[in-house]
């Protein structure tokens, strides 16, 4: 079968669940992860003919797909903010929205004033890792710890700091119980935070196959892990360190209530590439 071929296969099998854009997203993501081919050797090579192995893997592939299954998690890696991290069910999909909190949290770039010493920064809700280690490949001096209440969360964002050569500190805690002497500069959490209700609006790939523990909280107490780790900010950030958060869309202002509520000052309220509310910055008022 020749790649053109396959790739209009890939298609027509996955209409149903996909766009067109989002299937020809797919099918190039595939054979980049068999081929190592990128859109320009797809665009160059598609009149060649697979071989029976290579075949096989990408009808596999394919088959995993049809079943549900998240792309990333059928290939079991994906890339974030140009870093490759791998995956399993234990922890969610990065998504790009993530990335542009991470970038958030590059770019104040003020932080390195906070202290004389190297920036100490702690990630709550861990998961792969992504934003941990992300901040810690750019901010290379930085002493980074990452949180999460999952041992096997745990497990793969610590493979994914070997993967990415970066020396993170690993805690195995809920952050809700969880106390330290230690200070940081910057705390920063995206943390579950949609609410039962929402989930019939979910796509079926997502209810089926992420972890619930990382997705959803009660309709009762959607904030509860935010208000858990504003606490913990506050008794943990140094004089005029910085907490960022990702928050669900549909409660920008109670989170800002809840943050104004416990004497977090500076807030910011901050919109996603898609015009949605998604990030919030604020800083611990340093105690006169």
């Amino acid at each position: 079968m020749r790649l053109q071929d396959l790739s209009a296969h890939f298609n027509a099998a996955l209409s149903g669940a996909y766009g067109e854009e989002e299937a020809d997203a797919i099918f190039l993501m595939a054979i980049g992860h068999v081929l190592q081919y990128k859109r320009t050797d797809y665009i160059l090579r598609k009149t060649e003919e697979l071989d029976s192995k290579e075949l096989f893997i990408l009808q596999n592939i394919l088959t995993e797909l049809q079943s549900g299954k998240p792309l990333q998690y059928v290939l079991g890696e994906t890339v974030f903010y140009g870093l490759p991290f791998k995956l399993g069910p234990s922890v969610l999909i990065p998504r790009p929205e993530t990335e542009e909190l991470v970038a958030w949290v590059l770019e104040s770039t003020a932080l390195e004033a906070v202290t004389g010493a190297a920036l100490r920064l702690i990630d709550i809700g861990t998961g792969s890792g992504c934003i941990a280690i992300s901040l810690k490949k750019n901010f290379p001096e930085a002493e980074v710890s990452a949180l999460d209440v999952s041992e096997a969360a745990i497990d793969i964002a610590g493979s994914n700091a070997l993967l990415n050569e970066v020396d993170i500190k690993f805690i195995q805690a809920d952050i809700r119980e969880f106390t330290t002497k230690q200070k940081f500069d910057v705390v920063v959490s995206n943390p579950p935070y949609i609410t039962l209700k929402e989930k019939e609006q979910m796509q079926d790939h997502v209810l089926n196959h992420e972890p619930h523990l990382a997705l959803f909280v009660s309709n009762e107490a959607p904030l509860v892990f935010y208000e858990a780790i504003a606490d913990f900010a506050w008794t943990t950030l140094s004089g005029r360190g910085l907490l960022f958060f990702e928050i669900n869309e549909h409660l920008g202002k109670e989170t800002v209530e809840l943050l104004e509520a416990k004497s977090f000052t500076d807030i910011i309220l901050k919109k996603d590439m898609q015009g949605k509310d998604r990030m919030i910055r604020c800083r611990r008022a340093a105690v006169v």
